[in-house]
């Protein structure tokens, strides 16, 4: 495997891929199985915990073809030949809703390589490389996951488990109804392959369990109670959260609460819980006017410059002017969640409006989200390359 800081931080690069398996989860998700040629392994060797974008004309309501993207996180753990995403149909969703009714077994899709910076920090994941992994440490792991936030977390608890016999793992995982629990029967083989290192602690919205705790939404006071007395936060080594937005902000403010460092707190957002911003576009088209006051806009992209003018009335994103001359600027979500447009302004300034996806330390180093950066000054550097 690649050095794992490598890894998250990859040019990221479309290839097309034939999707080997689709697998039915639930009524309203899939699991997908892409193969991985052998010319094309080292491009798609990842972490577990990153995503991948997929990238697909789909035909909208009027029958004409759309380019959609739409980030999902892989659900199994490397392998080198092939790489699993879970697609749950979102209500309206265009792209998932067409990938639950129509995708099958021998279709091709453009498949990112691998990206994200939702991982462990702790030396347990490079499975290739055995000298790196700490198999001594006695290490306490806890994720809180939503719905479909399930799916990086299962490929993180796998590798966590298999790596360390020493290690523990507790999941709280929230869902409506049982039969909307994703990835049911792997947990329970999860369970039963490792019954004193994971606990797992089912929390259904909709339908009464034996404990009240496990019953019903997740409320602050639900929260506390799971912190406190069932995975006993204090003790606990590193956290992974993913899912809405309103339950990840709702699980970080309540371990700030705690005294819990930033540090050992990782995130994931599948939406920022804001559907009105847009989503996966292509760039707006936007006409330069020859005198109007305009940010001149310089970017590098794979070793080579590209120039744009953006006018200042149009409030443009730097992602969406850059795409008016370069197609193939890399992004995926355009929502400032999946950190995929990511590049390092070098001259200039900026102000981003939304960062689900850098860390504060990338955003000191002068990294910026370009989905959701507008320039502040009349001439602007960015590289993608950095």
């Amino acid at each position: 495997m690649t050095d794992q800081t490598t890894s998250t931080r990859r040019r990221a690069s479309f290839h097309r891929l034939t999707v080997s398996n689709v697998r039915r989860l639930t009524k309203d998700s899939i699991e997908v199985t892409f193969a991985i040629p052998e010319e094309l392994s080292a491009e798609y060797d990842y972490v577990a915990g990153q995503y991948v974008a997929l990238r697909k004309e789909i035909p909208n309501a009027e029958g004409e073809l759309q380019e959609l993207r739409r980030s999902y996180s892989i659900c199994a753990e490397p392998t080198g030949s092939e790489i699993k995403v879970a697609i749950k149909r979102d209500l309206g969703g265009l792209f998932s809703t067409w990938a639950n009714e129509n995708l099958t077994a021998g279709d091709q899709m453009d498949v990112m390589s691998p990206a994200g910076a939702f991982i462990s920090k702790h030396r347990l994941t490079e499975i290739n490389d055995p000298s790196k992994i700490d198999t001594e440490a006695q290490d306490r792991f806890v994720a809180v996951a939503a719905g479909s936030g399930i799916t990086p977390v299962l490929a993180i608890a796998r590798t966590i488990l298999a790596a360390n016999e020493n290690t523990r793992f507790d999941l709280i995982y929230a869902n409506k109804a049982a039969m909307d629990v994703m990835f049911l029967e792997e947990l329970a083989d999860l369970k039963d392959r490792y019954p004193s290192r994971l606990a797992l602690h089912h929390v259904l919205s909709r339908e009464q369990r034996i404990s009240p705790l496990l019953s019903g939404r997740i409320d602050s006071e639900k929260l506390s109670t799971l912190l406190d007395t069932v995975v006993q936060a204090p003790n606990v080594d590193e956290w992974f959260l993913c899912g809405p937005f309103e339950l990840v902000q709702l699980v970080r403010d309540q371990l700030t609460g705690m005294d819990i460092p930033a540090e050992k707190v990782r995130f994931e957002l599948f939406s920022t819980g804001e559907p009105s911003k847009p989503q996966g576009h292509i760039g707006r088209p936007v006409k330069v006017e020859e005198d109007e006051d305009s940010y001149e806009i310089s970017f590098t992209l794979d070793g080579l410059q590209g120039e744009v003018k953006s006018p200042v009335r149009a409030n443009e994103t730097v992602l969406n002017a850059a795409l008016r001359v370069r197609p193939d600027v890399p992004f995926a979500c355009a929502g400032g969640v999946c950190g995929t447009c990511r590049a390092k302004v070098t001259s200039g300034t900026v102000t981003m409006a939304e960062n689900y996806a850098l860390e504060p330390d990338e955003v000191e180093a002068g990294y910026v989200l370009t989905c959701q950066s507008h320039p502040t000054t009349e001439k602007l550097s960015v590289d993608f390359d950095a």
